[in-house]
């Protein structure tokens, strides 16, 4: 068969089911598997489709976003195990920035260096931060109430006046060609100048953020070093050529 044929089988596959598996794809178009793991590669590099754990998947371009309570109960042991890890990174005495994401939240109780400071635009990181009686520091600007944080003019000026040892966020998208992406802009614009503004930026994402890609870039995929849970080899070996990538094992 030949490639083009291929391409649009396996392309009308994942239209219709949104998710198909290898085997399937292969027994479609009676080829070997390492021949449809090639066209899913080229197709996934032409932004026709994600590959996923087993397979391939529709690709949306994802405008909308959930709720902060929504995502906070999104594969959370996955964000507790990557927010332990990166809590590890702190240092004595480092200042640092906490973005407003559920799995940068999950790094606080976990944080065990001293006489460090935290800027942050996350509202809801307040009371954790207190809590463990870290000096912390929130930046103003416009309260965003579907993910509580601190965006627009007023947030992205105060953020300037700081710089940072270390930078952690996170994002709705991770992709080879089109970097980190979240779907709003004005969150975006905090994020990427939170990221210019840290010597060590981290980006934290559990496996289901990888081949994603939402309205607004964030960064190119290699300005910042990714703190992900186990993720298929073949995956990671894609990113690793770009950045630097920490795996966490559950």
């Amino acid at each position: 068969m030949l490639t083009a044929e291929r391409y649009r089988i396996i392309l009308e596959m994942i239209a219709e089911r949104e998710v198909v598996k290898l085997h399937e794809l292969v027994e479609a178009t009676q080829s070997s598997e390492s021949t449809i793991r090639r066209d899913l590669s080229q197709l996934e590099l032409n932004h026709k489709l994600k590959r996923v754990h087993g397979g391939a998947a529709l690709l949306h371009q994802k405008g909308e976003e959930l709720s902060i309570t929504e995502k906070s109960t999104k594969n959370l042991s996955e964000k507790e195990e990557i927010g332990k890890f990166a809590a590890g990174l702190i240092r004595n005495g480092d200042c640092i920035y906490l973005d407003a994401g559920t799995t940068v939240f999950q790094m606080i109780r976990f944080i065990q260096a001293k006489d460090i400071k935290v800027v942050t635009n996350g509202l809801t990181h307040l009371e954790a931060l207190l809590e463990q009686n870290i000096d912390t520091f929130l930046i103003g600007g416009h309260i965003k109430q579907k993910t509580r944080a601190l965006i627009g003019s007023g947030a992205f000026q105060a953020l300037k006046q700081f710089r940072f040892d270390k930078t952690f966020i996170g994002v709705n998208g991770i992709h080879p060609q089109f970097g980190y992406t979240t779907p709003d802009p004005e969150e975006a614009l905090i994020k990427s100048k939170a990221l210019q503004l840290g010597q060590e930026a981290y980006v934290l994402a559990d496996h289901t953020k990888f081949h994603e890609v939402t309205f607004a870039k964030v960064a190119d995929i290699n300005e910042a070093c990714i703190i992900t849970n186990v993720i298929e080899s073949e995956i990671l070996a894609e990113y690793k050529e770009k950045t630097r990538i920490e795996v966490v094992s559950l």
